[in-house]
């Protein structure tokens, strides 16, 4: 070995984060929004874009799906190369493009996966076609250390209402014994005086409960995608599942509070994910 190399085999190496998601085009969700939450927390962001997106803080316009194989491109590039500790998925828009995402990762042997199975952006606008719920259910969650449903979503895996903390915890069993290593649920849409989220680990047949304020405010676009970055960034770092969670969910709180003064757009503005850094 040559002193170059030497020098390079010491060099310290950055916690690597993949993120394989939708493009955002206002900035607060999607790869944009977890980019944005991988270096605040440390990590080295990379990205798989699976599709374009045409909105801002009022809704989506339009949608303009990546070819599949073109997906798959871009993983084999980050993958043969750089490698990552941990994946985060996101919005992934069809069957075809699930599939060809969940084939590399069972290619690379690939840990450490969170799957926020996104299906509707907060304005109501729809992002996963129809036919592609089941994919996800057969094809991703079985990869996953970790998924992350809110509760429209756990309701359309499962079939069924979910009203309460009962529900929930149902919810989270009945999704992780079925597909997965462990469930979070968010309860968000509970409307709550608390905003709880529900973490179920299947190993060890436990729940774990975290509560927080609920935040009254209008700038709570891309937290479902903030939250399952910071999962993944946690992870990448080596905090052990439960420490992960714990610690995303303490990151996405201030960054709802801090963000809830600004105003940006006439509608969904986004959360403060550098609030540790600047206001």
């Amino acid at each position: 070995m040559n002193q170059s190399q030497e020098k390079q085999s010491k060099a310290p190496n950055y916690y690597r984060t993949l993120t394989i998601a939708g493009s955002d085009s206002s900035g607060g969700a999607g790869i944009q929004a977890d980019l944005k939450t991988f270096s605040a927390l440390g990590c080295y962001g990379m990205s798989v874009i699976t599709a374009l997106t045409a909105q801002n803080t009022t809704g989506v316009r339009s949608i303009h799906p990546v070819p599949a194989s073109f997906v798959r491109e871009q993983l084999q590039a980050v993958l043969d190369d750089l490698g990552t500790d941990a994946v985060k998925i996101g919005m992934l828009f069809s069957a075809e493009i699930i599939r060809e995402v969940a084939g590399v990762l069972r290619e690379y042997v690939l840990g450490r996966i969170v799957l926020d199975p996104v299906m509707v952006a907060q304005s109501g606008d729809k992002l996963l076609e129809d036919r592609a719920v089941e994919a996800i259910k057969s094809e991703l969650m079985p990869l996953a250390s970790l998924v992350t449903p809110n509760l429209p979503e756990a309701e359309v895996l499962l079939g069924r209402k979910i009203q309460d903390l009962k529900d929930m915890q149902a919810a989270a069993r009945d999704l992780a014994v079925s597909h997965c290593q462990a469930v979070l649920i968010k309860g968000g849409h509970l409307k709550e005086k608390q905003s709880t989220d529900l973490l179920y680990l299947r190993d060890e047949d436990r729940f774990v409960k975290l509560e927080s304020d609920f935040i009254q405010t209008k700038n709570n676009h891309g937290t479902g995608c903030t939250l399952s970055s910071a999962v993944a960034a946690c992870l990448a770092r080596g905090l052990d599942p439960e420490s992960a969670v714990r610690r995303a969910k303490d990151y996405i709180s201030e960054a709802i509070r801090a963000g809830a003064g600004y105003r940006l757009g006439r509608g969904h503005g986004p959360v403060h994910h550098f609030f540790a850094f600047w206001s």
